[in-house]
């Protein structure tokens, strides 16, 4: 263990998200599955990556694509088999690689058997696996809750007149975690999992395990009145009920004793935008990383841009996850203006968080710079976009990874694919690899440089004066600096350094006082002892 109290290897590790359903069809029925990724894990190797994050590949109805869970144990049959996970851990072991599994602990489908026995009736002994309650007074809902996927938060079954919660689809119903056996249920689960060998968990909805005692109303701030767009809805409201209860910490206390025995990592998805909330969520001893999500919803300007990293590095220093992209948000490429300028930018940001502190995560294709994949109308699936008349929904984002040429894009042999393809070949892996100055090679040697660069010890960052359109920091020896505006800016660095990465143009073996940043370019320095890598 590391003198911070986990893993030795997160330390210095940068993940990668592997959206199952799109990365690799090794089967040829249009659909990404475990087979593929396996085909898969020599270029991930290949591209400098620690960590292989695999999202849901439990049996599910897939009302939500694998986030709905039927079985927490097992694997579905579109995606393998268990014995297609195990070549795949053991594979990613011998090349250096970590298996990090997706578990959804909020809530189950409601097709598990824990769901179908509490729904049979009041006084069934699964019952209070999940949270039920009499209608209100005005014989709708228990409380004022919205859905993050639209429409109320409690869906009434007939079968006993009582409501059930469920944050998102009403194919997903919240466990309750407030019951004890639920709690010993999953310990069970993490050691099932462990002892296949794969090194941690990325939790699901992390933020929101624990409701409040009460289910008391949360206040509201503002009208919902014209809002159509069902994220637009929920953040309407102030979650002081529903997200964010402190109990919850108790729970990741109980698996940080598990996963320490296993030399395993607890990785959240925490989605609190404020900084010091998710400090309180990630203290120390229970998760080992919680995502920072405000880079995704940041408008790319430096006033913007500073404090969304600098307040995360200040309140929770190596425990963030940086990321800028997932299977839940619009790329990156497409939201800092799309094409080369988004692909500029969104070059710069990550040359930034790769060095700061904490473990950064790429989601895949954003190697590739890829822009939101078009999806038309009538090949959405997106439950969000597909039962939300206003809401746009994920699809563009989950559109399959293009490797090569030919068919799909050398992502599958049939002759539809589950989602259509949505870029040009250009784009793909193949192209990118034969073109040296490409967005996949510049950023395999900004991993590769980070690598060499970061200190993990080093946690003490020192943000400095620079002009208004520019953010950089000191880390150690080494600086890190992104003109965000739209001209070029000189800078004075204060002391002769080398330029050792740009994320534009060749690099220069020149000692620097000063450097010129062209718009959207971003540099690591270092001491003028130290070479160009």
């Amino acid at each position: 263990m590391s003198i911070v109290g986990r893993p030795e290897w997160l330390t210095t590790s940068v993940g990668y998200e592997v959206y199952i359903r799109s990365f690799g069809d090794g089967n040829g029925n249009g659909v990404g599955d475990l087979p593929g990724v396996l085909q898969h894990l020599e270029y991930l190797a290949w591209l400098g990556v620690d960590i292989v994050w695999l999202t849901p590949f439990f049996p599910s109805p897939m009302a939500d694509y694998g986030y709905d869970v039927g079985d927490y144990v097992g694997v579905a049959p579109v995606f393998g088999t268990l014995a297609d996970l195990d070549l795949i851990v053991e594979r990613a072991h011998e090349l250096g690689l970590k298996i990090v599994i997706d578990i959804v602990p909020n809530h189950s489908s409601e097709t598990h058997p824990w769901f179908e026995a509490s729904r049979s009736s009041i006084d069934n002994p699964f019952r209070d696996h999940y949270i039920w309650r009499d209608p209100g007074p005005d014989g709708g809902p228990p409380n004022n809750w919205l859905s993050h996927f639209g429409g109320p938060a409690w869906t009434l079954d007939r079968t006993t007149g009582q409501y059930y919660l469920h944050l998102f689809l009403p194919e997903q119903p919240d466990l309750n975690w407030r019951n004890p056996k639920v709690r010993d249920e999953f310990l069970e689960i993490l050691r099932v999992w462990l002892d296949r060998g794969v090194d941690g968990f990325r939790i699901d909805v992390a933020h929101a395990l624990v409701k409040d005692e009460q289910l008391r109303d949360n206040p509201m701030l503002m009208s919902t009145e014209g809002i159509t767009d069902a994220r637009y809805l929920f953040a309407c409201m102030d979650h002081a009920h529903d997200l964010t209860q402190p109990e919850t910490l108790e729970i990741y206390r109980s698996w940080r004793m598990i996963a320490d025995e296993y030399d395993a990592a607890l990785i959240g998805e925490t989605y609190v935008l404020d900084a010091a909330d998710l400090a309180a969520m990630v203290p120390g001893d229970g998760l080992h990383v919680g995502f920072w999500f405000v880079p995704m919803h940041m408008e790319w300007t430096a006033d913007a841009i500073r404090p969304t990293l600098s307040r995360a590095t200040e309140e929770v220093s190596d425990r963030v996850g940086w990321v800028q992209s997932s299977h839940d948000e619009s790329r990156p490429v497409t939201r800092y203006g799309g094409g080369d300028l988004g692909r500029r930018r969104s070059l710069g940001l990550s040359v930034l968080m790769m060095g700061l502190p904490g473990v950064p995560f790429i989601y895949q294709g954003e190697e590739l710079g890829l822009d939101d994949g078009f999806v038309p109308a009538d090949r959405l699936t997106d439950p969000v976009a597909t039962r939300n008349e206003g809401s746009v929904g994920r699809d563009g984002c989950r559109t399959p990874m293009p490797w090569g040429p030919g068919a799909n894009l050398g992502f599958s042999t049939a002759p539809d694919t589950w989602l259509p393809v949505g870029h040009g070949e250009e784009s793909s892996v193949a192209a990118q690899l034969a073109d040296p100055e490409s967005h996949l090679h510049k950023i395999r040697a900004l991993l590769s440089i980070r690598r060499k660069l970061i200190d993990p010890t080093e946690r003490s960052v020192e943000w400095l004066a620079t002009p208004d359109e520019l953010i950089a920091f000191r880390r150690g020896n080494h600086v890190y600096v992104l003109n965000a505006g739209a001209e070029p800016v000189e800078w004075e660095v204060g002391n002769m350094m080398r330029c050792l990465y740009s994320s534009t143009g060749p690099l220069s073996d020149v000692a620097v006082s000063s450097v010129t940043l062209a718009a959207d370019q971003a540099l690591i320095l270092g001491p003028a002892s130290a070479g160009v890598q």
